[in-house]
């Protein structure tokens, strides 16, 4: 029995073609300002599909978050605003800064509350960072409108939304910050990657300093930057999975409706990322389970279902956010979710009878 994994690369010919072109040039990267031809190649893909002026790459989602902030910046004294719902680089950038991270809590979809972020605000805060949690954007409006009343900056962590749709808008598409992730498994994919969407002219040039060491024009650092560029092998992956990036979405989607067509009747079992404004890409597919969640995924795992849990601990509770002093803070739909969600795999790979094989085991091992 073939073991079914919760999300895998999916890579041909194409991006075997595109590494050994770049390893056949010799132009492994490119420390100017601009960069090489395979890392703007996917720029020009990235801000076409996201439909901003800019894209700016970088070597990880978590550059492209740090490198935000850096640009804005923030500081020793400022705070940020995150969810306490999400994986802990979110918060782990801003400690980065030397500034404070403010954990929010989150509604029933997952994503922050913003209801929670207007009580969190402070004249210290310059910041939000929404996250479009498991590929469903976050209430953005909403957020933006806070942000926009205290004269703060939003930076969307996108990394799991690339090709999702707020209000007919794409995830990433701000005159903000909009930071993506193309980590291996990720919606597509470059190994490690990231790259930071925006509208705004100045802060793109700022964003392009930080993740060259700060400089323009050779050595000649003009602000704090650190080595955030994309490798050129990097950038020619990442270039051809644009081009297979609607492919994929829509076999996500697909396998999505396949799964919720067997489980949505199922009780005590709850899809809680729908809604008529906003497009899923379903990077994970996630279910709210309202008992024996363990043991549910004990049992899918053994069958061969790589049933997997995001996040079992809210960021706030992690070891060193603990020792920091942050774990006592009330937070229930964060510790609610941690405690409930299971994510089961309808990634590109999965065939038409994997997911009624997952679908029919799901539901068994929820049934007892």
């Amino acid at each position: 029995m073939r073991f079914i994994p919760i999300n895998v690369p999916m890579l041909g010919k194409e991006e075997k073609d595109a590494v050994m072109a770049v390893l056949e040039s010799g132009a492994l990267t490119n420390a100017s300002y601009e960069w090489g031809k395979f890392v703007k190649e996917f720029e020009g893909k990235l801000k076409a599909k996201v439909g901003t002026k800019h894209a700016i790459a970088v070597n990880s989602g978590t550059a492209a978050l740090h490198t935000s902030l850096v640009a804005y910046g923030i500081g020793p004294g400022d705070e940020v605003v995150v969810p306490a719902f999400t994986f802990e680089a979110t918060a782990n950038v801003v400690l980065a800064c030397g500034a404070k991270p403010v954990f929010a809590d989150i509604k029933e979809d997952y994503n922050i509350d913003p209801a929670d972020v207007r009580r969190k605000v402070t004249k210290k805060t310059r910041a939000m960072i929404p996250v479009d949690v498991f590929g469903y954007p976050a209430d953005l409006d909403e957020v933006r409108e806070i942000a926009d009343r205290h004269s703060v900056k939003v930076i969307e962590d996108a990394a799991e939304s690339l090709g999702a749709e707020y209000r007919g808008r794409p995830a990433g598409k701000t005159d903000h910050s909009g930071c993506f992730s193309l980590y291996a498994t990720k919606v597509i994919t470059s190994g490690e990657g990231g790259a930071i969407t925006t509208d705004d002219d100045e802060f793109a040039d700022m964003a392009r300093l930080v993740r060259n060491h700060g400089m323009q024009a050779g050595y000649d650092t003009r602000v704090l930057g650190f080595n955030y560029r994309m490798p050129e092998m990097a950038a020619a992956v990442a270039s051809v999975q644009m081009d297979r990036l609607d492919g994929y979405i829509e076999a996500r989607r697909r396998n999505s409706r396949a799964l919720t067509e067997t489980i949505s009747s199922l009780k005590g079992a709850e899809l809680r990322q729908e809604s008529t404004d906003r497009r899923h890409v379903w990077y994970l597919y996630t279910v709210f389970l309202s008992k024996r969640r363990d043991e549910v995924v004990k049992k899918l795992r053994a069958l061969g279902v790589g049933a997997a849990v995001y996040w079992e601990t809210p960021v706030n509770r992690m070891p060193l956010y603990k020792r920091l002093g942050y774990a006592g803070e009330s937070l229930p739909m964060a510790v609610s979710a941690a405690s409930h969600v299971v994510s089961l795999p309808v990634h590109p790979g999965v065939t038409e009878a994997e997911i009624a094989l997952v679908a029919k085991e799901f539901a068994r091992a929820v049934r007892g």
